[in-house]
């Protein structure tokens, strides 16, 4: 019962530390979804910009 209780306290304290992983985890999603954009989007938009910039 006591380990159950030691351990228990141990996760308690470690709330603090918890944010920072979670906002660590949205930040490595969000780039992973922005690098996919690219990836399939990345043709499309080079040649939108090529547009853009000859017209200029």
């Amino acid at each position: 019962m006591a380990l159950i209780q030691c351990v228990s306290s141990l996760l308690r304290r470690d709330d603090e530390g918890q944010g920072l992983a979670e906002y660590a985890l949205i930040l490595a999603l969000i780039a992973i979804v922005a690098i996919i954009a690219l990836i399939f989007l990345g043709g499309q938009v080079s040649t939108i910009l090529s547009t853009v910039g000859n017209s200029i």
